[in-house]
């Protein structure tokens, strides 16, 4: 019983914490683009066609750091497991989709009264 135990034997099919802080070298046949891009699709804040009109339609902009808020919004309603979540700003909501990192509709705080939110599993207020 004195055989050396590895992280790889304590929990078969995990990624050892050493590897993932490994630098990634890009295989030969242009794959540097597709891990580059799962990074930075798990990053970004993405925008569904309809969020894309309703901000239009209803006169939203939003300033980068409101996308940071909303980015770290969307990772805070990730750390406990939910999918669809509304995110309530000062004078907007949002419905996003946790999982792909992307609003699904935008509404502005006049378009909010008197509304019912469905199909959300948490919601997450950030000033």
């Amino acid at each position: 019983m004195s055989d050396p135990i590895s992280v790889g034997r304590l929990y078969p099919g995990k990624i050892p914490p050493a590897a993932s802080q490994r630098s990634v070298t890009a295989p030969q046949g242009g794959q540097q683009g597709a891990s580059f891009q799962n990074i930075l699709n798990n990053q970004m804040v993405k925008f569904s066609n309809h969020a894309v009109k309703r901000l239009e339609q209803r006169g939203i902009q939003l300033m980068p750091e409101q996308l940071k808020k909303i980015g770290s919004a969307i990772d805070s309603a990730a750390a406990k497991g939910s999918k669809d979540s509304l995110i309530l700003m000062k004078d907007m909501a949002l419905i996003v989709n946790v999982n792909n990192r992307t609003v699904v509709t935008a509404m502005d705080g006049s378009s909010m009264k008197n509304n019912v939110f469905t199909q959300i599993d948490s919601a997450v207020v950030i000033q």
